[in-house]
């Protein structure tokens, strides 16, 4: 492979003691192919754009997905370790994301497919089943300083296979929410000491894994949808001193959290808040601590923020978060960002070629997916990088003013930047306006296929 950008050498050699000499020096060629190539992600594709399509060994690069010896989760741990040297303050808590996404496939032999509600051609009237896998990814949401905006970077993804696959093997049956808790357990022994908090659909408002993540060493506040029929109560009333019989769990029952939102007494307090698109907006909240309970399930001490709009724009809605210290506010603008996760699934389809790629190998399909949505904050870091070196700016048009870069800048920088070190110009000395020449002639070639998805 030819030389690499310094920057570039930089964020790739913290990968290097996870692979062996051999297939790391594959992988490199994957790597930078995977980011230069546009439409399918495939690794014969990859081949191509960086010049090796007459290679006779292609097969050994396949090798590097369905059988050479590299951990995904020492990866993704080297990752998240860049993330933090780039970006991270050092002050107040980290905000991750969780949510599980759709890889449409079809196959007979990609073993862990399943049928699953599609959420993105679904609505409440119209039910879309999709074949594929299901993915649980675990992002970092944080504010890119020269996007002036939120991001979710993505570190750790797993697959959780249906429940047909685990009706052929001997193993016993894992649940989405099982795989959800292996990972925020996973992400609390990577970072044991910094306070945490978790954004997550009602997917994850379970009682089971609300409870898990509170009851850690160092809790982990999560923060989700709140059913508006939950079954809310105050705390157990302290109890006589040597009483007999079963401890109480709970107190008093409460009202349901759309009884607050119909009661005419419900105290609502006009708040400020950053919204979606990072435009601010006037709501209004109520909020109270309760405790959740359902029989058979542990016990949830909760904030629960009731929210509606002045002007009736949404239905009123109802949040928990499991730390109740939290400010109503604040718990309101994290729970906002979590729409950033919903973004970087769809750029990562749109410029990063996700179910585009055609491995049948159950190493290669378990290694590949986390791979890409990997590679987007991977992209993310270098033109973080890149900026610091140059003045970067998104294109700008007579008929259209961007004016703040997107992820697709961000890819194109680093496309623009690696194309840059491959093409260079050796003119003599005494002829420089034919270096000026072949430079402007190329640049206008190059950055359209930059920006190409």
């Amino acid at each position: 492979m030819g030389t690499l950008p310094i920057e570039i050498i930089k964020l790739l050699s913290e990968f290097a003691p996870e692979f062996d000499r051999r297939t790391w020096e594959k992988a490199k060629v994957l790597l930078i192919g995977a980011i230069l190539c546009i439409g399918k992600r495939t690794v014969t594709s990859s081949l191509s754009i960086m010049g090796y399509g007459n290679a006779q060994e292609f097969a050994k690069y396949h090798h590097v997905l369905n059988r050479a010896s590299w951990s995904s989760r020492a990866v993704s741990k080297v990752l998240l370790r860049l993330m933090f040297r780039y970006l991270a303050q050092d002050v107040g808590p980290l905000v991750f994301g969780l949510d599980e996404t759709i890889e449409r496939r079809w196959g007979p032999q990609i073993t862990a497919r399943g049928i699953y509600r599609d959420p993105v051609r679904s609505s409440k009237s119209h039910f879309v089943k999709a074949s594929g896998l299901r993915w649980v990814c675990l992002m970092w949401l944080t504010e890119i300083p020269w996007a002036k905006q939120i991001w979710a970077l993505p570190f750790l993804t797993a697959l959780a296979p249906s429940e047909r696959y685990y009706a052929e093997s001997k193993r016993s049956a894992k649940s989405l929410l099982d795989w959800a808790r292996q990972m925020v357990y996973q992400l609390r022994r990577w970072l044991p000491d910094r306070q945490i908090v978790l954004v997550a659909d009602s997917t994850y408002a379970a009682l089971d894994f609300l409870h898990a993540c509170q009851t850690l060493p160092n809790p982990i506040a999560v923060i989700t949808r709140l059913r508006l029929d939950a079954a809310l109560y105050t705390p157990k009333p302290r109890e006589p001193k040597g009483k007999l019989g079963r401890k109480r769990k709970k107190g008093l029952r409460l009202p349901t959290p759309q009884a607050f939102i119909d009661h005419p007494q419900t105290r609502w307090q006009p708040v400020t808040v950053r919204w979606y698109s990072g435009v601010s907006r006037t709501i209004e909240i109520a909020t109270g601590s309760s405790v959740w309970y359902h029989v058979g399930k542990p016990v949830v001490p909760i904030r629960w923020i009731l929210i509606r709009d002045p002007d009736g724009e949404f239905e009123p809605q109802a949040l928990l978060c499991t730390n109740r210290t939290l400010n109503p506010v604040q718990i309101v603008e994290w729970f906002v960002q979590r729409w950033q996760l919903e973004v970087t699934f769809e750029e990562a389809r749109a410029h990063l070629g996700l179910e585009t790629q055609r491995q049948w190998s159950d190493l290669a399909i378990a290694r590949t997916t986390p791979a890409l949505l990997g590679l987007f904050s991977w992209v993310t870091l270098a033109a973080h990088a890149l900026v610091h070196k140059q003045n970067l700016e998104p294109p700008q048009t007579a008929w259209y003013h961007k004016p703040l870069p997107t992820f697709s800048d961000a890819l194109a920088w680093v496309r623009l930047e690696l194309w840059s070190t491959r093409f260079t110009f050796q003119t003599s000395p005494q002829n420089d306006d034919v270096n000026y020449l072949l430079h402007d002639l190329w640049r206008p070639l190059v950055e359209p296929l930059c920006y190409a998805a």
